[in-house]
């Protein structure tokens, strides 16, 4: 099975965990049977590796969700990497492209896309098992999933199909209704549409040469930021005759909010807190190493981290996003391929940062034009590169960097220091990048 996940956006929404550089699918809200936690992006690839071991898995992103991807899932995942934001359709014919002139997929091979962040279990991993074998035998050209509504929703598109049958072909489409709308759609067998379909890859690199001018995977890639911005749904979905919608019965939400989010986390406790026993339908995300103690709140969210604090009725959080796009800042907490940092304390010359690196993994060889760095390593062991003297290091030991120095440190285990930055203008561009010898 070739899959595709879909991974953009920021989730402004489920500020403050979620930002642009740390989108909603790679927090981790979800805890496994052995106690560990995990994202949306790595329960969906821990499903679809359980539905299918040999499953294809390509995942379609910015390259600013390249480290948190590799971070997460490692290096063995296939990334098609978007150059730029240009809606579902050019994201998908690049993908798609990628699978087909790097990957080897042949034109008679079946491709699922689906998002990457719905709340699903088992039985849809073998939905899109299905599907894809659909696809690969059917007449149609085009194969979608339908959700099988729970009630009348007008956060979703709805597929209208022409029975209730398992598999039926569609009738029509209807973009986001009112929720009297939706409940008359409901009556008629219409199911929710969730973004998930596929197609024989033939059909795709079809309408692709049909609708963009380019010649191939490369050519496309260089092109990508002057292609149309346009949606799947809108080019190609609507305007298919020989379509068909396989129903699906099962767990499906789309966690785009706090509300719906907490709807699916058993736990009302992630991190450092307290309720009294007068807190009803209360959850605490914190990720701050300091308590949060709540005390007669109901239906209510609070959500800490080093970007900010939320507190919101369930509701209300719903309609966040305005007021987030107001709050602009310093990024203060990322994961990164080799690691992750996590801004402590900012002053107007001074930013200090806890920067942990997993085993084996190192920063890059770097210099810095306006500031000074001093390191402490507070945990683990490594081997510092400073203008090409190596050096061991271990818990106490200080590491001093003038501007324009070149350096670097490599983890020999999990390795945490605690880096001082120094000077009058301190900024993430100001960073010259070294082969290291």
């Amino acid at each position: 099975m070739n899959v595709v996940l879909l991974s953009g956006g920021s989730g402004k929404r489920l500020w403050p965990l979620s930002n642009d550089v740390r989108s909603k699918q790679f927090i981790k809200f979800f805890k496994r049977e052995d106690g560990e936690y995990e994202s949306m992006v790595q329960r969906m690839y821990r499903g679809l590796k359980g539905a299918d071991p040999d499953v294809k898995l390509t995942i379609a992103t910015s390259k600013t969700q390249l480290s948190e991807i590799r971070n997460q899932l490692g290096a063995e995942v296939d990334v098609s990497i978007e150059p730029d934001r240009r809606d579902t359709f050019p994201a998908i014919v690049l993908s798609c492209m990628y699978l087909h002139d790097k990957m080897g997929v042949k034109e008679d091979e079946s491709v699922v896309i689906c998002p990457v962040d719905p709340y699903v279990e088992d039985n849809y991993f073998h939905a899109l098992k299905e599907l894809s074998e659909l696809a690969l035998h059917s007449d149609s050209n085009l194969c979608l999933l339908g959700m099988e509504p729970t009630y009348p929703s007008a956060k979703y598109g709805y597929i209208i199909p022409k029975d209730k049958e398992r598999v039926s072909e569609v009738s029509e489409f209807k973009e986001k209704p009112t929720e009297e709308a939706a409940a008359e759609y409901i009556k008629k067998g219409a199911l929710w549409n969730g973004g998930v379909f596929a197609f024989r890859m033939g059909y795709i690199i079809s309408k692709a040469h049909e609708l963009l001018d380019f010649k191939d995977y490369d050519d496309l890639f260089r092109k990508f930021s002057t292609v149309q911005k346009i949606s799947f749904d809108y080019a190609v979905a609507e305007k298919e005759d020989k379509i068909s919608v396989l129903r699906f019965v099962g767990t499906w939400k789309d966690l785009g909010t706090w509300n719906t989010l907490t709807e699916s986390v058993p736990e009302n406790i992630i991190g450092k807190g307290i309720m009294n026993d007068n807190c009803e339908n209360v959850h605490i995300i914190n990720e701050l190493n300091i308590p949060i103690l709540t005390m007669g709140l109901s239906d209510v969210v609070i959500s800490a981290s080093a970007e900010g604090i939320l507190i919101s009725d369930k509701h209300e959080s719903s309609y966040i996003k305005p007021y987030v796009d107001d709050i602009v800042g310093q990024v203060m907490f990322a994961e990164k391929s080799w690691g992750s940092f996590r801004v402590l304390n900012v002053e107007d010359e001074s930013m200090t940062i806890l920067v942990t690196l997993n085993p084996g993994h190192s920063m890059n060889y770097h210099s810095h034009r306006m500031r000074d760095e001093v390191w402490v390593v507070i945990e683990g062991n490594g081997t510092t590169v400073v203008d090409g003297m190596r050096q061991d290091v271990t818990v106490g030991d200080v590491i001093t960097m003038q501007a324009g120095c070149r350096h670097t440190i490599i983890a020999k285990d999990t390795l945490k220091i605690i880096e001082v930055q120094l000077g009058r203008e301190i900024t993430v561009y100001d960073k010259q990048k070294f082969e290291l010898e």
